[in-house]
């Protein structure tokens, strides 16, 4: 007796291939830029919150960053590829074109005091917590009665008066 179990995600990759050896034939025709959305990483520390986001390839000039106290933009272009007399394109998987991430931030930041940095296509922006949300310890005063040793001082002081 043979048994075969069914392997869903083996077939899945022979129709990927499949698939891709079809759209191979069509790689020399250009497509329209797309808008595009890099990939980012968010971690949180006691004094800021830092930002990573992947850029590869794009120019400096052309990334565009905007912060307010709860969102942070990033946005730019990245340039189309342009080929060269004589070279033919017979695969881009690579994004061009209009990008934008909008990250929506856990806690309130200080904006004046964001500072950016790029290296090897990757931004990496360090966002300072605003100061009324890092953690901070504060003294709660507790509503209600007084506790009788409180009040017996209060009540011996207003004696001698």
């Amino acid at each position: 007796m043979i048994v075969r179990y069914w392997q869903p995600f083996q077939e899945m990759n022979a129709v990927k291939h499949q698939l891709d050896r079809l759209f191979d034939d069509f790689a020399g025709v250009e497509t329209a830029p797309t808008t595009w959305t890099p990939a980012a990483t968010l971690v949180e520390s006691e004094e800021a919150l830092i930002l990573q986001v992947q850029l590869p390839g794009i120019n400096i000039d052309d990334i565009d960053v905007q912060a307010s106290r709860e969102v942070v933009a990033v946005s730019g272009t990245r340039p189309s590829l342009e080929l060269t007399e004589g070279e033919t394109l017979r695969r881009n998987e690579f994004r061009y074109g209009a990008f934008r991430r909008v990250v929506s931030l856990p806690v309130a930041i200080d904006h004046n005091a964001v500072t950016a940095d790029y290296e090897a296509g990757v931004l990496v922006l360090t966002l300072p917590k605003a100061e009324d949300v890092r953690n901070k310890v504060v003294k709660v005063n507790i509503a209600g009665a007084k506790p009788a040793a409180i009040t017996e001082a209060t009540d011996s002081t207003e004696d001698k008066q």
